[in-house]
């Protein structure tokens, strides 16, 4: 009987908030390879992994905070990294293939090409984007951090035994400008992420009404109705346990973040201002209250925090909770609207909320940039806006006689239609079929 076959995954970053990666690996795993998977454990990586005898996840030591000054501080930073995972990458037993993550290329391209070369190891590279125009956000094209990072990319990708890619805009950029022909393995939604029952969102709504209060029920009329005896803001539930929508019930709209630079919460909270003036000066069942759950952990949700303290809103309130891997999928399936505005540093990766939000069946708002049209098409599975004016008028359109707007219901229709569609195909199926052969 043959060895099982080794693959070293890295993401020097933190795993359980890597999900693509948390993907690869799990789809080793089912092909019954055995995966050593190094990186931070600030979040807990989804069950498959962790439960796995194939997997075993080597966690490496956080770069400490010692208030350095910037650019002390990141060269600081990258010695930190360097040595951390060269040490980290020499206890392993040596790989048939190591799988890498880019961003970021300094210091992991460095690192897991030289060992690959030490150690006679495949280097798959693994493009989510490009680590020069996320440096370029808090810098300068010609600076000489974001020059190397370039260099960076393009000679230690040229090097690899393979590259993967997440959009067909990538691949033609990375053979253009660099020489690298790349596959493109399409971030698609795995099989947790679907559509959900109306008991299922009950459920879902009364677990999370103990955390976040905007889902607990205002009317204290609720229970004196014949037969109810569980409720939320959203859902009731009758003594013979007939779940039951409210027909006044607030809408939800949903939005996952990192909190960075490359998505701006200002346009989101500009929309929603311009909602609450809106909905202020019209009759009441004209549009709902809106309830906006916002996902996630990142260096700017602070920042954010402290500027909706200062909301007086009436028909807008805005919860920003951090829920375990079993709940977002649920959250994504029992909202109404997703609203995504990650825009890409490079114009080149897609954002893989909007994939999980159709997973689920949920329509999205998405900020537009160069080759967001490779997943969402304007008023076919969601809209497209610009900038916060219009993403009012698409909060507009879509709740306005909420939740039973007849004029809305060729648009529902043809967005249910799309988003089945793309359900159709899964992450197993795709992975199978465009990055298993890399690995065999």
């Amino acid at each position: 009987m043959s060895a099982r076959k080794r693959v070293c995954v890295v993401v020097l970053g933190d795993i359980g908030r890597s999900p693509r990666m948390q993907y690869h690996v799990k789809s080793l795993v089912e092909h019954n390879f055995a995966v050593d998977l190094v990186g931070y454990l600030e979040t807990t990586p989804i069950a498959t992994i962790t439960s796995s005898e194939q997997v075993k996840i080597h966690e490496l030591n956080p770069f400490p905070n010692l208030g350095l000054p910037r650019l002390v501080n990141y060269i600081t930073k990258t010695i930190w990294q360097f040595l951390t995972l060269t040490v980290a990458l020499l206890s392993i037993s040596r790989p048939d293939l190591m799988l890498c993550q880019n961003p970021p290329a300094i210091p992991t391209l460095i690192v897991c090409y030289y060992y690959c070369w030490v150690r006679n190891t495949r280097l798959l590279v693994d493009w989510h984007n490009y680590t020069h125009t996320i440096l370029a956000l808090t810098s300068s094209e010609g600076s000489f951090v974001v020059r190397l990072a370039r260099w960076i990319e393009s000679y230690y990708g040229r090097r690899s035994a393979g590259n993967l890619c997440v959009t067909e805009a990538m691949k033609k950029n990375l053979l253009e400008m660099w020489d690298i022909k790349a596959t493109v393995l399409y971030d698609r939604p795995p099989d947790h992420f679907h559509p959900i029952s109306l008991e299922e969102k009950h459920q879902l709504y009364v677990q999370l009404s103990k955390t976040i209060s905007q889902f607990i029920t205002k009317s204290p009329d609720d229970f004196k109705e014949s037969g109810v005896v569980e409720s939320t803001i959203f859902t009731q539930k009758l003594s013979n346990g007939t779940i039951l929508a409210k027909a006044t019930r607030p809408g939800i709209l949903v939005s996952s973040t990192s909190w960075t630079p490359d998505e701006d919460f200002g346009i989101l909270l500009q929309a929603l201002e311009l909602y609450e003036e809106h909905v202020s000066g019209k009759p009441e069942g004209a549009f709902p209250d809106l309830v906006c759950i916002i996902t996630g952990k990142g260096p700017d949700k602070e920042h954010y925090q402290s500027i909706l303290k200062e909301k007086q809103w009436k028909h807008v309130a805005v919860a920003t909770p951090w829920l375990e891997n079993q709940d977002y999928p649920k959250l994504l399936a029992a909202a109404d609207l997703g609203v995504c505005l990650h825009w890409s540093s490079s114009g080149l990766d897609l954002p893989m909320k909007v994939v999980d939000m159709f997973g689920c069946g949920l329509p999205v708002c998405a900020i537009n940039f160069k080759c967001l049209n490779e997943l969402v098409q304007h008023r076919k599975n969601g809209f497209i806006f610009e900038n916060s004016q219009q993403l009012f008028q698409h909060l507009c359109y879509w709740f306005e006689k909420f939740p039973d707007n007849i004029a809305l219901v060729p648009v529902k229709d043809e967005f249910d239609r799309s988003l089945k569609a793309f359900q159709q195909l899964r992450w197993k199926d795709n992975w199978d079929r465009e990055a298993l052969t890399y690995f065999q």
